[in-house]
């Protein structure tokens, strides 16, 4: 019989686990203390074990460590009822097979315990999962603990301390540098460099440039040598962000420096060899433009090393009141308003918003109500106007139903209002999105018969179709319902 040990001083977790293995035929053991525990994991010899974060005297990741050293191959799945970014990242990190939030699942536990004991059986060499120590914490940058965030604390837990390239993707505004930064600092490579650029906000010539350096002479203006990012950067990590946004010839070097780790600076010989990882992000469609002949397949594959999906804000449920509570007590700080609470009627507004720009807005929003803020409580009036009266067709850039979206003037005022820095990719955004619903809605879900309307292969609809979150049947059922387009 396979055998179960949960370490938790929690009582209560105790009887929830006895009681929903009740009737299978696992063995469960428990124990309260570190001590404890470590003597039924050499004792009782189990095939998982479920962990508290918090225990009595030390922590569930410092315990993790000695059980690796006892058992290396036993399933450790985390519990706990904290939520903070980085314990995830350091659980799965460390090699833990999962991590789950108290309150707990009945049906995710008995899942995830069923995977691990199926993982124990087949099983017979111990799992060569990397260990490192565990990192020192800085300020909590990440805030969530939905189901999706979650998911991805695990993929930078499991990421980090390995040298492949990371392809972070992601609507405009849902935070993609931090998860950069995230990986960095839990990376082998931290306390080495780190840089960021935006491969959208510099001109092709430019960017070469910033990337590759150059040499004196080497264009108009270039008076003096400049050494590039990527031999700044040697021994650390550089993020480059809209990397879809990045000119062939650039492309072309970049995949050399993929290749060899070796570059040549703009207007000279001199080959210099370099030692960077290289982490890059974009919220457009690679697969649709390799397919167009607008970005190289092969820098894409290249790039393309680990993938991690940020789910837009809207698609991430509580974690947007943990977020306005975290952008209210930071901002009020900084811009030393005496907020004492929010009215039931702002948070209302606040929560009920589609928030197209994702965090990006919402910080921009928190900012404009506070700096409005005339007392100790912020109600409806110290909200952005876009905000309080938001157009119907704002919805549609966010994921909302397309035929609310028709005035392309109109949605550009609502992203210039809301101080959005990318409105050229959500425009096109907020375009692909109507153009496509519309199409496959008049070849009544046909895939074939749209993609042929659109001048595009099969394979293009379906990345496009995915990358905006459509669903076919949704199209279909709308279009069956009598919904109609104008």
């Amino acid at each position: 019989m396979p055998s179960l040990l949960v370490i938790d001083d929690d009582r209560a977790v105790v009887h929830f686990i006895k009681a929903a293995f009740k009737n299978a035929e696992i063995e469960v053991l428990a124990a309260a203390t570190a001590d404890e525990g470590l003597k039924l994991l050499r004792s009782g010899k189990p095939d998982a074990v479920l962990l508290d974060i918090l225990l009595p005297q030390t922590t569930g990741l410092k315990l993790f460590e000695t059980i690796r050293e006892i058992d290396a191959s036993v399933p450790v799945i985390f519990i706990t009822a904290s939520g903070e970014s980085d314990t995830a990242i350091e659980a799965v990190k460390l090699g833990a097979f999962d991590f789950l939030l108290k309150p707990l699942d009945v049906a995710k536990v008995k899942h995830l315990i069923d995977q691990a004991l199926e993982i124990r059986r087949l099983t017979s060499t111990p799992v060569e999962v990397p260990e490192m120590s565990t990192a020192a914490k800085g300020d909590q940058a990440l805030i969530g603990r939905s189901p999706q965030m979650l998911e991805v604390y695990k993929a930078i837990g499991r990421v980090a301390p390995q040298t492949v390239t990371v392809l972070i993707r992601g609507e405009s505004g849902t935070g993609k540098e931090l998860i950069a930064r995230a990986i960095y600092q839990h990376s082998l490579r931290k306390g080495k460099p780190f840089l960021a650029v935006n491969c959208a906000a510099l001109p092709d010539a430019l960017l070469e440039s910033e990337l590759f350096g150059h040499e004196k002479g080497s264009f108009t203006g270039a008076d003096h040598r400049r050494i590039g990012k990527f031999e700044q950067c040697n021994g650390g990590t550089i993020f480059l962000d809209e990397v879809g946004d990045m000119a062939p010839l650039v492309q072309a070097k970049l995949l050399r420096l993929l290749q060899e780790q070796r570059f040549e600076r703009v207007g000279g010989n001199e080959t210099i060899q370099t030692d960077v990882r290289i982490i890059t992000a974009t919220n457009r469609n690679l697969e649709a433009m390799t397919e167009a002949g607008t970005f190289r397949p092969d820098l894409y594959y290249r790039l393309n090393g680990f993938a991690i999906k940020l789910p837009p804000l809207r698609d991430r449920g509580d974690d947007l009141l943990l977020l306005i509570e975290s952008f209210l007590f930071r901002f009020s700080r900084e811009l030393n308003k005496p907020l004492q609470r929010v009215s039931p009627d702002a948070l209302k507004i606040l929560l009920e918003h589609n928030w197209p720009g994702n965090i990006r807005e919402l910080q921009s929003v928190i900012r404009k109500a506070l700096l409005n803020l005339t007392g100790p409580i912020l109600v409806p009036d110290f909200l952005p106007e876009e905000v309080r009266e938001p157009r119907r067709d704002e919805s549609a850039a966010g994921g909302g139903d397309v035929g609310e979206g028709r005035d392309l003037g109109r949605f550009l005022d609502g992203r210039l209002a809301a101080n959005s820095e990318d409105i050229y990719a959500e425009a096109i955004d907020f375009m692909n999105r109507y153009v496509v619903t519309r199409v496959l809605k008049t070849a009544g879900g046909n895939q074939s018969r749209a993609a042929k309307m659109l001048g595009i292969t099969r394979g293009s609809l379906r990345s496009k179709t995915q990358t905006i979150g459509l669903k076919i049947d949704q199209v279909v059922s709308q279009d069956e319902s009598g919904d109609e387009d104008e």
